[in-house]
């Protein structure tokens, strides 16, 4: 059924507002404009954080065994592939080893010193 303006009530506008109080969208505009605005810092947490108390040694060992672990996943995704594929796979376990090698070789160093 079609209602039309000359069909509705006329309504008079509610003047004696004085609260908004039991008014979502009075809440809502003070919300906006009174609020102050959330940082960017704020918005953008780490999803993972360095524990500040872990030793030098301890943040290398566990670097270590990451690179053990991502360079195993590497290893066997490059032996499920064939071509240019398998080579780029490869070139990732290549890299991931680098890695370690120069990790392990500063743990070493920091226990001769």
């Amino acid at each position: 059924m079609d209602i039309t303006r000359k069909n509705a009530p006329e309504q008079e506008p509610d003047t004696d507002f004085t609260s908004p109080e039991g008014c979502a969208a009075a809440q809502r505009a003070l919300d906006y404009y009174l609020k102050p605005s959330v940082s960017a810092l704020d918005i953008e947490a780490a999803f993972f954080e360095i524990n500040p108390n872990i030793s030098r040694e301890e943040a290398l060992v566990h670097a270590s065994d990451l690179l053990r672990c991502a360079a195993a996943t590497a290893y066997e995704s490059a032996n499920n592939r064939l071509g240019t594929s398998r080579d780029l796979a490869l070139s990732v376990v290549h890299m991931i080893d680098m890695a370690k090698t120069m990790v392990d070789g500063s743990l070493d160093r920091d226990q001769n010193a």
